[in-house]
């Protein structure tokens, strides 16, 4: 799970990030594919998941989420971690999203249902009360499942994009992954009305 701990090992750190994600998103389009392109089709029926999905609210899935983006990509001395970054107002921002294919945005948030249903399975208690290793063990479970090693590799797809887009969509907050990878962008910064989702309605 915490392959961004080899960044250090790398004297280009944005090199290594491009190829990474490069790998990401090849990996995913792979799955998608095996599930005849449809992400939503990847979920494997869970036992009681609609019991389950009945007792998370909105405001705990994102509690939920957010303590995975921030095991995912932790914070480190030298390089910002999902907290720092804001990941999780960046993934609000993309299931809100629109333009976005339906299923890929509930697939992000079913798997949080999914997680969940499998935390309390293993560990008898919410994703939230784990600890470190717990959480790991838990992961490394889902991921055995093409359904979660496609939902793991979704979240770190977006979990880069919230490292380097823009700070107006709410990720990479006062441009640290900018500043960690000595990037500089281009100006100006979009305005509300010229983000992506407000551009492909004209």
């Amino acid at each position: 799970m915490k392959e961004n701990n080899r960044l250090t090992e790398y004297g280009d750190c944005s090199a290594f990030l491009f190829d990474w994600h490069e790998q990401l998103v090849t990996r995913r389009r792979f799955l998608q594919s095996l599930a005849g392109g449809s992400v939503a089709a990847m979920f494997p029926s869970i036992a009681s998941s609609e019991e389950t999905s009945a007792d998370i609210d909105e405001n705990r899935q994102w509690q939920i989420l957010d303590t995975v983006l921030k095991h995912l990509l932790p914070s480190e001395p030298n390089a910002p971690g999902a907290g720092e970054i804001n990941a999780l107002n960046y993934f609000q921002f993309i299931v809100a999203d629109t333009s976005i294919d339906a299923g890929e945005r509930e697939f992000i948030t079913q798997g949080v249902v999914w997680l969940e249903d499998m935390s309390s399975n293993m560990e008898k208690t919410s994703f939230i009360n784990l600890n470190e290793q717990q959480r790991e063990k838990v992961l490394r479970k889902i991921e055995q499942s093409r359904a979660g090693e496609n939902w793991l590799s979704t979240l770190l797809v977006y979990l880069f994009e919230a490292l380097l887009a823009d700070p107006a969509y709410g990720g990479n907050t006062d441009g640290a992954g900018w500043a960690w990878l000595q990037h500089i962008p281009g100006y100006p910064h979009p305005p509300a009305n010229k983000l992506y989702p407000e551009l492909l309605k004209l």
